[in-house]
């Protein structure tokens, strides 16, 4: 069976193998591994096999729609599919059945891909780790005494394993990315507002990114494709640009190493790895150097939105929570409003300024996170360890949500007990093409990418 979307999109439209054949294989993947991964939160095998079902006519009519018909993948359950239940990994929202189809789910039926599922997250997306899940932990594939990473967590244990080619998760503080690095996949967060989270469960509505994990850029591209929305500032386009063909230019990017901040406290393994990327990244760039970047760590935006969001139901059903959800979502309850209103004004502000730091570079490469995934164990017996560690994973990523700039994490090595590093790649505005281009380059100068764990 084919192993990436790509090579499974031209094998479909040669006739090769059958949308069928593939949903068939992904299913049963999925019920063989996923009592260990718990990756799935709601498998939908007979609506599945009926939309690969039509693909498969359709395709054998030559009606072939693109490189997703026929493609089975999973979504994050936090994203609406009609008809089916949407919990947010919660029991506050375990008998909630979505009225109506996601921008992004409309979109990728359009496009022909088979959904399987609804993949399994840190409970309603507060948190880096996926072990607070109304059903349970997610696991890391390549060492289930491990953690996924959040809250993407199920989305990317699920793709490093084969249950499905490609997945779309939610990134607010790096929700995407992070679960990427740690298993060893291929994240995407795009520019805010690029892909629609209309019909997705918010964390902070000024912060939330929709994106695709998948096991390689390209595999990224074809989704980025079919869910985008055109650059709003660019009047003279009704559609986004072509990501596919704009990937495979050849590289003639500047990129900006910022080493202040995101290259502080990192676990020697993932510096050792850096040191090793950064080398391949000069050889497939123009030019490389060293620039700074002004971050701000400030959480007072998203923990007022995040409270504004859940006052309702933290009111009524407060019982229904992880505890451990309940009292971070508690913790914005105390901010003034004109404390939020600073807070957002400072957001719009960095948001303008960060494009001047793109006079002197193209991209920016840094590590995706300072350490490899931790153990389960480990923080569940020191649970106050958790989210001191959720948020050191998140440090690198969450600063491009606040700056809502594109960013990507792709493989880039592995520690000595095989656990999965990623470098991370961001851009300007509206320029995922660049984002990919580098990332493209990067996979087609090593060979991380191309391994896989091994089922247990």
């Amino acid at each position: 069976m084919p192993t990436t979307l790509l090579d499974a999109a031209n094998q479909l439209r040669s006739k090769f193998v059958s949308p069928v054949e593939l949903t068939r294989r992904c299913l049963a993947d999925i019920e063989k591994l996923n009592p260990v991964l718990n990756a799935f939160i709601t498998v939908n095998a007979e609506q599945a096999l009926d939309a690969a079902r039509q693909a498969e006519a359709e395709i054998m009519r030559g009606e072939w729609r693109g490189p997703l018909h026929g493609i089975p993948i999973g979504l994050k359950d936090l994203i609406d599919i009609a008809g089916f239940p949407t919990t947010a990994a919660s029991a506050v929202l375990k008998n909630r059945v979505a009225l109506e189809d996601a921008e992004v789910v409309r979109r990728l039926k359009a496009a022909g891909a088979v959904i399987l599922g609804k993949q399994n997250l840190h409970e309603f997306a507060y948190g880096g780790s996926s072990l607070i899940s109304y059903f349970g932990a997610v696991r890391n594939p390549w060492d289930h005494t491990r953690i996924s990473g959040g809250s993407s967590g199920g989305s990317a244990a699920a793709v490093a394993t084969g249950l499905g080619y490609a997945a779309i998760g939610t990134d607010t503080a790096g929700s995407i990315r992070e679960p990427a690095a740690l298993c060893g996949i291929v994240g995407l967060k795009p520019t805010y507002g690029r892909v629609s989270a209309r019909g997705v469960i918010p964390l902070s509505q000024s912060l939330d990114h929709v994106g695709p994990l998948a096991r390689t850029a390209s595999d990224c591209a074809v989704i980025l494709q079919a869910i985008a929305e055109a650059d709003p500032g660019d009047a003279g386009k009704s559609r986004p640009p072509d990501f596919i063909s704009d990937m495979q230019e050849k590289s003639t990017l500047r990129v900006g190493v910022p080493r202040a901040f995101f290259f502080e406290n990192l676990d020697p393994e993932v510096a050792a790895a850096m040191d090793e990327a950064l080398a391949v990244v000069q050889g497939v760039a123009k030019e490389m150097r060293e620039i700074s970047l002004p971050v701000s760590t400030d959480r007072t935006l998203p923990m007022v939105e995040v409270f504004t969001y859940h006052a309702q139901f933290v009111e009524t059903t407060p019982e229904l929570y992880q505890p451990e959800t309940l009292r971070r979502i508690q913790a914005g309850s105390a901010i003034a409003w004109s404390d939020y209103t600073r807070s957002l004004r400072e957001l719009k502000a960095a948001r303008r300024e960060i494009g001047r730091i793109f006079d002197t570079v193209d991209v920016l490469v840094t590590p995706t996170t300072p350490f490899p995934a931790p153990a389960i164990g480990l923080l569940q017996q020191n649970p106050d360890l958790l989210r001191p560690q959720e948020l050191l994973l998140l440090r690198n990523t969450r600063p491009f949500n606040v700056w809502g700039l594109p960013a990507i994490s792709v493989p880039c090595g592995f520690t000595r007990a095989g656990l999965p590093i990623g470098l991370q790649i961001a851009g300007p505005h509206w320029r995922e093409d660049a984002v990919l281009q580098l990332a493209y380059a990067y996979e087609h100068a090593t060979a991380w990418h191309k391994r896989s764990p091994q089922p247990a």
